[in-house]
């Protein structure tokens, strides 16, 4: 491994499980210090068995600003700062607009969007300017399709946050960015709300609209994370980069 992130802090908010969990293996291999906070704790766990180390696994919601304070307070006290921080916590919920609920709105919303913005406000105090913030964001935000209006429109709604966030922060050289896949085999699926057959009618539907006829892997995300949120990616902010198999372009 190239040792990209040797003596660096990594925080991974919702990585316990599919693309986070796979970013932080990243980071860890490369050299980092990582903690992973997610709501599962069999899963953080298992995360942490896995990256070993100094890992830290955190039981967190990230709809409550309460428990984002509480996972900082605990990085602070065993980490001091962080240099590389992603937001990667997220839920989604289907259906078309005359059958949305303001439950339902307010559940995906409270996670995505409202949860992800205040996450990074809390992290804000620990980082080190130089460092990276990424948001996971969505192919969604983008594209219009039916039945996805509270996905997309949360993910919309990140995809600003990170914008303005990158702006706000350029004179501390912290350069702030989304990653936007497509679709990605992701614990996310079976956590739609839909019954199982309607979830495999889903996932080939969303294989047909892929470009590269497949869908993507969380390794292939994580590794455009770890790009975005290495040195190599120095000149970069601000930027909404689609990992989709070409959905968003071709």
């Amino acid at each position: 491994m190239s040792g990209r992130f040797d003596g660096k802090v990594a925080v991974v908010i919702g990585g316990n499980s599919g693309i986070g969990l796979s970013a932080a293996r990243g980071f860890a291999k490369e050299g980092a210090r990582v903690a992973v906070t997610g709501r599962s704790q069999e899963t953080l766990d298992a995360a942490k068995a896995e990256l070993g180390g100094e890992t830290l696994a955190i039981r967190s919601d990230v709809a409550s600003i309460e428990d984002s304070e509480a996972a900082m307070a605990q990085i602070k006290d065993a980490f001091g700062a962080i240099d590389a921080l992603v937001v990667n916590a997220g839920i989604g919920e289907f259906a078309p607009a005359p059958d949305v609920t303001p439950e339902a709105w307010d559940k995906v919303h409270g996670v995505n969007l409202r949860g992800c913005f205040f996450a990074a406000q809390k992290a804000l105090p620990l980082m080190n300017d130089g460092g990276s913030i990424v948001f996971t964001g969505s192919i969604g935000s983008t594209l219009a399709v039916p039945g996805n209006v509270i996905y997309a429109a949360s993910k919309a709604g990140l995809r600003a946050v990170g914008r303005i966030l990158a702006a706000e922060l350029v004179d501390r050289k912290i350069r702030v960015n989304l990653v936007s896949p497509g679709p990605t085999e992701t614990p996310i699926i079976n956590r739609s709300g839909l019954p199982p057959e309607a979830i495999d009618g889903m996932r080939q539907t969303m294989i047909n609209a892929v470009p590269m006829h497949r869908m993507g892997e969380p390794e292939e995300i994580a590794d455009a994370i770890l790009f975005l949120s290495s040195a190599q990616a120095s000149f970069i902010t601000g930027v909404d980069l689609f990992v989709d198999g070409g959905c968003v372009e071709l």
